[in-house]
């Protein structure tokens, strides 16, 4: 039953592979759940959901964890209801724990400098570096959309790409000048060399516009790898993460006057109301300059 319901979340909902495989670890933990219950997942009942929520709480996993677990459990009980498994859901109105907002860490503009600043751009592989540092803070992509990205893809002309998110949504997304001269120096200098070593050792080459040392395909740990080391050179004292970079781009839209619906469509959010935790950041931001600044504060 759980086979079948994530590959109705694969093809009929096309969720994203990451997001399948947090259901699926959730899914995993209900049957085990069940088991010790000596029950079938189909025969679980309402008391018994509420007390493998507070049993995860117990585990210590965060409010934010929890809530996505609940979430899994209510749509895998609803498609039970769908194929006819059952007649209702045990789970409708099941509810997670009450999950506090947390404000996303970003950096400020001269970390973003000497992050841009730390490959070692006479290589191959510091001008790869160079140009996705710039391609990421320039669009606030996210890592698996980065690593995704095609030559086909891009309009450097007119500085813009396309670009596949979740769910397969298309969007466009304007790119700077800085990201566009990077990313040349970076297919007519760096690239050519790192492909060459993939034919060298017989492998096929990457249709991918960033890969490898060995020119293969970049993995998504691989990137994380990467800008973990460049923020260690470059004095980042924030934990450095692609998502803390795409913070980052955001939030320094919306200081400089952006406003929420261009900044929603630039990121590829489906809601505005996911967007708005931007504001939320910035009026933090407000309050502490306020009260370090003024003399009555």
């Amino acid at each position: 039953m759980i086979d079948a319901y994530l590959d109705h979340l694969r093809v009929e909902r096309r969720l994203a592979v990451h997001s399948i495989d947090s259901y699926a670890r959730d899914l995993r933990m209900l049957s085990s759940f069940a088991e010790r219950e000596g029950a079938s997942l189909t025969a679980l009942t309402r008391p018994q959901l509420e007390a493998f929520v507070r049993e995860m709480r117990i585990q210590g996993l965060s409010p934010r964890s929890v809530a996505r677990t609940v979430a899994a459990v209510r749509g895998f009980y609803r498609y039970q209801v769908m194929e006819q498994r059952l007649t209702e859901s045990p789970a409708d109105d099941l509810r997670p724990p009450k999950a506090w907002p947390s404000l996303p860490k970003f950096l400020g503009e001269d970390e973003v400098d000497a992050l841009l600043l730390a490959p070692d751009i006479t290589t191959p592989l510091g001008l790869r570096d160079r140009a996705m540092l710039e391609l990421l803070y320039a669009t606030g992509m996210r890592v698996s959309e980065l690593i995704g990205v095609r030559a086909s893809d891009l309009r450097l002309d007119e500085e813009y790409l396309t670009c596949i998110g979740k769910g397969s949504k298309e969007r466009v997304i304007p790119m700077g000048a800085e990201a566009v001269r990077w990313i040349r120096e970076y297919q007519q200098h760096a690239r050519p060399q790192l492909v060459a070593r993939a034919a060298a050792g017989r492998a096929p080459s990457a249709p991918r516009l960033f890969v490898n040392h060995r020119g293969g395909p970049l993995t998504r740990m691989g990137f994380w790898k990467i800008i973990k080391g460049h923020g260690l050179r470059a004095g980042v004292r924030t934990a450095l993460s692609p998502h803390v970079v795409r913070h980052s781009f955001a939030t320094h839209l919306l200081e400089r006057g952006a406003d929420l619906r261009s900044i929603q469509l630039m990121l590829g959010h489906a809601d505005l109301s996911t967007t708005q935790i931007y504001t939320h950041v910035l009026e933090a931001r407000l309050r502490a300059v306020y009260e370090r600044f003024h003399p009555r504060a």
